[in-house]
């Protein structure tokens, strides 16, 4: 029998296999709709399910200051990172490429936890952070490189940055004005400000059609489910328990977790620099994490 504090110490790994179909999800479901058009519908359908399970559990409605912090965390957590990486992949930035800059988010993450919050990073956790980079970096230069292309427009990048800056800024938001917040209601809030948001860009910049097929249907299910609901419950549960900078060291798994998915999937070539670098960003995780295991 597992007991509680043994049960959370498998929160990061199941939040790390759980992210990383993101981009596997984006893959099929963005063949049958525009980007806005499909995140719109994801954050509805992820409203009707946390209405549900706020009402099973009775779980508590914020106050204003409470739900107004939540509705900024979505605009920045939510709205930006995932509206800025599907634009910037519309705009023609290659899908590695996105990730590599994207996944600047933990040395970046950290920097900013130290100027804002205070939080102590030691000399071993930056060489994890540093390591971490530089395995992502392996993974998508030298075990994927037909995904690393320099040939983007200038507006893929502002779109790029601005995902890295929203994810970034959102989680350190979150862990300091959103302790307090009921995850449910709290995280209700925070997917009906990118709702609102994803269906005016839908508006302005896409013509909203959808071809509805079996496939759309069930990866929308899973990013609803397994994206919106469970992994971002997992990931506000860490901020909440963990110090940012460990937290975010979680997100350098997402693109070596991806290309296996990739490989298992889609028969995508996994190489031996691939492999490696997916064994440098494992060995720079556990350098950040290995001081303390997550707390109950």
């Amino acid at each position: 029998m597992f007991d509680r504090s043994s049960l959370l110490r498998w929160i990061p790994a199941l939040f790390v296999l759980i992210w990383s179909t993101g981009f596997i999800g984006a893959k099929f479901g963005l063949r049958y709709a525009e980007p806005f058009t499909l995140l719109s519908l994801r954050m509805y359908l992820t409203l009707v399910v946390f209405l549900l399970l706020i009402r099973h559990y009775r779980a508590r409605w914020p106050d204003r200051r409470g739900a107004l912090h939540s509705l900024a965390v979505g605009v920045l957590v939510h709205t930006c990172y995932l509206g800025g990486v599907f634009a910037a992949i519309k705009a023609g930035m290659a899908a590695g490429m996105a990730a590599l800059l994207v996944g600047l988010q933990p040395v970046l993450t950290a920097l900013l936890a130290w100027l804002w919050m205070g939080e102590r990073i030691t000399l071993r956790q930056l060489a994890g952070l540093v390591l971490g980079l530089a395995g992502v970096a392996v993974v998508l230069i030298l075990g994927r490189a037909r995904l690393f292309d320099f040939g983007f427009p200038p507006e893929a990048l502002l779109f790029t940055l601005i995902a890295l800056c929203g994810i970034t800024v959102g989680t350190l938001y979150q862990k300091r004005f959103c302790g307090g917040v009921n995850l449910l209601t709290g995280t209700f809030f925070q997917f009906l400000a990118t709702a609102v948001a994803m269906s005016l860009l839908s508006l302005l910049f896409e013509t909203r059609e959808v071809e509805w097929t079996a496939t759309l249907v069930v990866t929308l299910l899973w990013l609803v489910l397994g994206l919106s609901v469970g992994a971002i419950l997992l990931l506000m549960r860490m901020l909440r328990e963990g110090e940012a900078a460990r937290v975010a060291s979680y997100f350098y798994l997402t693109p070596p977790v991806t290309a296996l998915m990739a490989w298992l999937l889609f028969d995508e070539q996994l190489t031996v620099w691939a492999a490696g670098g997916i064994l440098l960003t494992a060995l720079g995780v556990y350098l950040v994490v290995a001081r303390r295991a997550l707390r109950p």
